[in-house]
């Protein structure tokens, strides 16, 4: 089906019952108004596919025609006249006849698809319609005709795909960020063409796993994988194969058919002809086709070409520019090297001129091999999704001694061309620079002190902790005390004795004074240097500056006391909020006396006393005998929220004395709420009831609506308007009245008693909903039910009132 079909059929409640046949209105002969516009809309449309049709063959038949006249150097007319003799002669239709003329002068992909199916067909292996090299040059010829991906989309499906049982196509677009912009569909409804307009890099579909992989995706049902796809919700059990679409080794897109049921094995000649179908979407995605020669590289590539060489030169790390080479058939088999920068040195010293100009594969054999480079160029030019590879062997292209140079790659297209660059680096010379890093980072110096001769090494890293210039003398390891602090004088001696006179490794913590006034903290480590004899030659080690530690370590010990003195304070607020939450609504009450009423309340409180919050209750029994019932939830937790709830629960009952209509109860306790407190926010769902009547008045700010019980069935009550209290100055809330029976229940709660992280909170009603209906012999055991199976895992408090008239 069209998307123009979608867009005009009914769907959900919007839908007007048609008369059927058993219906009174129904009239079988079209003589109804209603009968003879559908039958005009079928006429019309019937003639409008017709006329397509007709455009599609008619756009064969003169394509034949030019074929004759060139091969027969006849005038049109006379072509006219020969084919048709033709056709009459090999008793087949005018427009089979021109089909198989075009198919053996173009000799092509769709030619071999068609030729394939007539010789199954002849033979008898296959009941395929041998009207295939038709419905494929017609599709072929509508997609050349066609001005935008969109009508090509329409007409792959009506001429190609809905003969094997399609209903449904998409034809994607891919970003060179590999991102998938949907360029046409056909056999979706409209809005789920909308929502899957694009699909983001990341995001895994059918369709991306198709570019990915360079290589067709099959699923005989989509409810064997649980990948996301267009059409989903719409086909959840059919069949649905994705191609990618390419040309001359690079990918422009990706064709998504979808079958309606659960897609059996396909015979190789389906397979061949639907990969053709992907060959006429990539060229329709192709927006300037490159023209070529068989069997060499693009002829023409831009100034797109010549800035990347610029690009290249620019570079200090060795780049070669690589463009496609295509065989005949059009299949990249080999990439040409079409410009080698000037920091490019060919491993066997050829000079760059060889080297331009030349295959990648035949100058550079080990890149088929090698950490699969040449792959990874290949899936670059296929898709445009960049390559980064760091410390990656690499030895085809490198001059080097080592047997594998290591090397950080970098692999990006750019137009019709691939730039890649790598940097080496010799091992010595890296880790070298790798131990400097790590002394100045780690702020390490080193010392070597010869006990002989008296001499002393430093490196620089050493002077600079010691605030010398590289040029000023070491401090000996006998002077260290003089240059300390004299508190530290006892722990540089122990250092020294170990070292010194006990000959064995030692470390010490001390704090130096430098000759600029700033005194850091340092822990020397050193070791004896002996000789064969025993004795004691030279001493090694290192000073390393602790100050940020020493520091970190004394701002730690203050953060914990801090913490501590505030983790009290904390739970000193939340055992206060937990009394004062308690002393008024209690976690488990008995049943309350009301006229005509037996009302029962369930406070559950939070799981973690950090999270006392603000639900509340009030069932109670006003002097006009009616009975006032709310439930409430402050924004919020901890002692405000347990303060605010006090307040708006005392307010309210206070209101109620007034026997005002709860719409108007919720107006001045939303003042309330906004100006006599500090800017409290709160939703709140209040009834006032009467027994004589059975009827409840109710409004709501911004709560979940009431649950009604009756009977068997559980059902919410429609939405009243009411903004949420404390947010504006004056508000109003519309009030609703309900006409209770007897043995009616109706529930009111809290958002603890439903909410879910991972769950709409329409899906969380709706199980509470399912959870009501549940028979319970008491008004207590229905509520306990309720708890017990509420799935919500938000850990808030909850409140629950149960009303059950008697």
């Amino acid at each position: 089906m069209s998307t123009s079909e979608h867009a005009g059929a009914p769907s959900g409640n919007d839908a007007s019952p048609v008369p059927g046949p058993g219906t009174p209105d129904a009239r079988p002969d079209g003589t109804s108004a209603v009968g003879r516009l559908a039958a005009t809309v079928e006429r019309l449309r019937g003639e409008v596919q017709a006329a397509h049709a007709a455009a599609d063959g008619r756009a064969l038949i003169e394509l034949a025609k030019g074929i004759m006249i060139e091969r027969l150097h006849c005038g049109p007319a006379q072509a006219t006249r020969q084919l048709a003799e033709l056709a009459e002669k090999a008793t087949v239709s005018p427009l089979e006849l021109a089909v198989d003329l075009i198919n053996q002068a173009a000799r092509d992909r769709v030619a071999d698809v068609a030729d394939a199916f007539l010789r199954r067909t002849r033979t008898g292996h296959t009941g395929t319609d041998p009207a295939v090299a038709v419905r494929l040059r017609t599709a072929e010829s509508a997609a050349l005709a066609a001005d935008d991906t969109q009508a090509v989309a329409d007409s792959l499906l009506q001429h190609a795909l809905a003969p094997l049982g399609a209903t449904a196509v998409a034809i994607w677009s891919a970003g060179s960020d590999t991102s998938l912009t949907l360029a046409g569909h056909a056999g979706f409804p409209a809005d789920e063409a909308v929502r899957w307009r694009y699909v983001p890099p990341g995001v895994v579909t059918v369709a991306r796993q198709a570019l990915t992989e360079r290589d067709t995706v099959r699923f005989a049902s989509l409810a064997e994988t649980g990948i996301p796809s267009i059409g989903r919700a719409h086909h959840p059990q059919g069949g649905r194969v994705a191609l990618p679409a390419g040309t001359g080794g690079r990918i422009l897109g990706v064709l998504e058919i979808c079958w309606q049921q659960p897609l059996p094995p396909q015979p190789p000649v389906i397979t061949r002809q639907i990969d053709a179908l992907a060959q006429l979407c990539a060229h329709t995605l192709e927006d300037t086709p490159a023209p070529r020669e068989y069997g060499r590289s693009p002829g023409r590539h831009g100034p797109a070409v010549a800035e990347l060489m610029d690009l290249a030169d620019g570079l200090h790390d060795p780049a070669l520019v690589l463009t496609p080479h295509l065989a005949a058939d059009g299949h990249l088999t080999d990439f040409r090297i079409h410009h080698v920068n000037g920091r490019f040195m060919d491993p066997a010293g050829r000079p760059r001129s060889f080297v331009n100009g030349a295959l990648l594969l035949e100058a550079y054999p080990m890149a088929a091999d090698e950490s699969e480079l040449f792959d990874k160029v290949q899936r670059v030019y296929a898709t445009g999704e960049p390559f980064r590879a760091q410390r990656m062997t690499l030895t085809a292209l490198v001059d080097q001694v080592p047997l594998a140079a290591v090397a950080d790659i970098s692999i990006s297209r750019h137009g019709n061309s691939v730039l890649l660059i790598w940097r080496t680096e010799d091992e010595t010379v890296r880790l070298a620079g790798l131990l400097q890093h790590a002394q100045r980072l780690g702020r390490i110096g080193g010392f070597e002190e010869n006990l002989l001769t008296g001499e002393i090494t430093w490196n620089r890293q050493l002077f600079t902790l010691y605030g010398r210039p590289a040029t000023g003398a070491p401090v000996s390891l006998y002077d260290l005390a003089a240059h300390a602090h004299p508190d530290d004088g006892v722990a540089i001696g122990r250092f020294l004795r170990a070292v010194l006179h006990h000959q064995r490794s030692a470390s010490a913590a001390f704090r130096l004074r430098r000759p600029d006034g700033v005194t850091r903290h340092l822990r020397g480590i050193a070791e004896p240097v002996l000789d064969a004899d025993g004795r004691l030659l030279a001493v090694r080690g290192v000073y390393q500056d602790i100050s940020s530690q020493h520091w970190t370590e004394v701002a730690l010990a203050a953060t914990r006391d801090q913490l501590a003195h505030t983790e009290q304070q904390s739970a000193e607020r939340n055992r206060l909020a937990l009394q004062l939450q308690q002393a008024i609504m209690p976690p488990s009450r008995g049943p309350i006396a009301a006229p005509g009423l037996q009302i029962a309340v369930r406070y559950r409180p939070a799981e973690t006393e950090s999270l006392v919050g603000g639900d509340w209750y009030d069932a109670v029994v006003l002097p006009s005998r009616r009975v006032l019932l709310c439930v409430g939830d402050i924004a919020g937790h901890g002692i405000e929220a347990a303060t605010g709830m006090v307040v708006l629960r005392n307010a309210l009952r206070g209101l109620a004395v007034t026997d005002a209509g709860p719409g108007q109860l919720l107006s001045w306790l939303n003042i309330v709420a906004h100006h006599l407190t500090a800017q409290v926010s709160a939703t709140v769902v209040c009834g006032v009831y009467d027994a004589e009547t059975r009827v409840l008045r109710w409004a709501r700010a911004g709560h979940l609506p009431p649950v009604l019980v009756r009977g068997q069935e559980a059902s919410r009550l429609p939405l009243a308007r009411g903004l949420l209290l404390g947010v504006l100055p004056e508000a109003e809330y519309e009030e609703a009245e309900l006409q209770l029976a007897a043995d009616d229940t109706l529930l009111m709660y809290t958002d603890g008693l439903v909410e879910r992280r991972d769950t709409a909170i329409h899906d969380s009603l709706a199980q509470l909903l399912a959870t009501a209906r549940t028979p319970a012999p008491t008004l207590e055991h229905r509520l306990d039910h309720l708890l017990t199976h509420s799935k919500s895992d938000t850990d808030d408090d909850t409140c629950l009132i149960g009303v059950q008239v008697v």
